[in-house]
């Protein structure tokens, strides 16, 4: 027998350190560890052990005998990985010093309570021994970033990867300032002045545009403002989002337009089970939506989506998927590549089978999935009536795989249009800023000045380090590569001490902040989520207002 990873992996990789054989592929240090869409674990050399499952943060890996149905696929694609290959050996870790090399205690401000920099603090406070104190500042008051405003509502398990991060989060040298808009409450040279580093782990927020005529009509908008209405985000919970047309088109094809597809025709008793927000699963009951098309510019081989998140869908009770088997059609090059790749060989396989199978029962809704299409212009007057798409063909040019637009053009009509093309960090005031990659200007996370040279004691972290990349547990590779340079920058003395105390930034931010809270605030307010979900057979019912947080958190007005 041997184990298996499922879906919710987040590659956060800790079970890849307990492995006894080395099982568990890619490991930090390998190749391929950071752009792998999960982990797998080799059927040929597992022993059994279960040593890894209990590392999991997510509840990802099982006994092969124990899988679902539901599941049952991911055996097949964990044994695929390793078609002519074997699991190396994991590169030795360094091993770290109980506590800096330095004559007094740092203190190191962490900017983003999301996964990026919760990784980070417990990364500084882990490496940094007695060394080190940190303070950790969001402009809301509900640590989670993705996590919790991410992370589609029917994949529970990857929101178990928060739990790690509360087990350790009444750490003495750790606070949490919450109310705290950096950039705008403190200027980051002000933040600097009361430490000696701070980490900007402030995500990417920000929502690329499609391009196209039409864009800023009414009933188009990003995919990341409408998955922020769907997860109870309090900046986005009051928008008003029309579902009454009954087709959707989402243009791009990562793993965000595959989420927004699925929630729009996923059965809502399942939905209603999830922490999904309140105001969401009402529009959605009221809403007509039956047809979504999901679009992409280039040709399948290139899609962004994980096998993991498509073979999900194949499972949607009540939902036909399906693809047209003549955008499916390789060049040379691309089936090159499928030989080579064992993983994007069982992707484009799902796309053959849901191009050739007959569906098994009544489907009430669809998604389509479109390759080789380019939006052209969004229709409508006064409000999106459709999407002009312009057909893409593709070719082989000296072994790469080229793209140019065909003469052809068609209509999709639809009263919904996401935009589903990347994120961006937008750019925060007084921070050395990459137009052209949408990030932080750094170098492996020390943050630098448009001549390259490092801003001291700067660093980044997460999607506003290396763009919007990777899922949950990447951040945690990111972030220790990031504070290993602080570590040796504080070792080698490259750290001014800070020129004001930690009561002068308090004293600042009381007069500066409307409200400010804690951890403690946010378990009120966890508890208070908490137990209103159980009254009503769900996980949490979040709290979707400002208002009502801040009071619930224990903070007056």
């Amino acid at each position: 027998m041997t184990h298996v990873i499922t879906q919710s992996c987040c590659n956060d990789a800790a079970c890849t350190a307990v492995c006894p054989v080395d099982c568990i592929q890619p490991a930090p240090g390998t190749p391929g560890f950071a752009t792998a869409e999960m982990l797998y674990i080799d059927p040929a050399t597992c022993i059994d052990c279960g040593c890894c499952v209990p590392e999991c943060p997510v509840d990802a890996i099982r006994p092969e005998v124990d899988l679902p149905p539901s599941l049952s696929h991911f055996a097949e694609l964990n044994a695929a990985y390793f078609e002519g290959r074997r699991p190396g050996p994991v590169p030795p870790r360094s091993v770290v010093a109980p506590s800096l090399a330095v004559e007094r205690r740092l203190r190191v401000a962490v900017v983003g309570a999301g996964p990026a920099g919760l990784y980070a603090a417990l990364d500084l406070l882990e490496t940094g021994g007695s060394g080190v104190a940190v303070d950790v500042y969001d402009r809301i008051p509900t640590p989670g970033g993705l996590i919790r405003y991410g992370v589609a509502p029917d994949h529970p398990s990857t929101k178990l990867a928060a739990e790690a991060f509360t087990a350790h989060a009444r750490h003495p040298r750790l606070r949490f300032r919450f109310g705290v808009e950096v950039g705008t409450d403190v200027t980051p040279a002000e933040l600097a002045r009361a430490h000696d580093a701070v980490v900007y782990a402030v995500g990417a927020a920000g929502a690329r545009s499609i391009g196209v005529p039409g864009e800023a009509l009414p009933g188009s908008l990003p995919a990341a403002e409408f998955v922020a209405w769907y997860n109870g985000h309090p900046e986005a919970s009051s928008r008003q989002i029309d579902l009454s047309s009954p087709r959707a088109v989402v243009i791009g094809n990562g793993n965000v337009a595959l989420d927004v597809a699925r929630v729009l025709v996923s059965d809502l008793a399942l939905l209603a089970t999830t922490d999904m927000a309140q105001h969401a699963l009402d529009a959605l009951s009221r809403g007509r939506i039956r047809d979504v098309q999901v679009v992409g510019r280039r040709g399948p081989v290139q899609a962004a989506f994980t096998t993991a998140e498509l073979t999900a869908l194949e499972r949607l009770p009540g939902v036909r998927v399906v693809t047209e088997p003549g955008e499916l059609a390789l060049t040379p090059a691309e089936e090159r590549l499928l030989a080579a790749d064992p993983v994007l060989r069982a992707k484009y396989a799902a796309l053959r089978r849901l191009a050739t199978t007959t569906p098994g029962g009544p489907a009430r809704k669809r998604i389509r999935l479109r390759f080789l299409a380019r939006p052209e212009r969004i229709l409508g007057s006064t409000a999106v009536t459709g999407v002009r798409l312009h057909r893409q063909l593709k070719q082989d040019v000296d072994g790469v795989v080229t793209f140019r637009p065909a003469g052809a053009t068609s209509t999709i009509r639809a009263g919904l249009v996401l935009g589903s093309v990347g994120y961006l960090t937008p750019r925060l005031p007084g921070l050395p800023y990459d137009a052209g990659a949408g990030v932080v200007r750094n170098a492996d996370g020390r943050i630098v000045d448009e001549s390259g040279r490092p801003v001291p004691g700067a660093y980044v972290v997460g999607w506003a380090k290396r763009g919007p990349t990777g899922v949950i547990g990447t951040n945690k590779h990111c972030a220790s590569v990031t504070v290993a340079h602080l570590r040796a920058d504080a070792t080698a003395g490259r750290l001014a001490p800070p020129r004001e105390s930690p009561q002068w930034l308090d004293e600042l931010l009381a007069r500066r902040c409307g409200q400010l809270t804690d951890w403690a605030g946010w378990s009120r307010l966890d508890r208070h989520e908490r137990a209103a979900g159980h009254a009503a057979g769900r996980p949490r019912v979040k709290v979707t207002s400002l208002v009502d947080i801040w009071r619930i958190a224990g903070v007056s007005p």
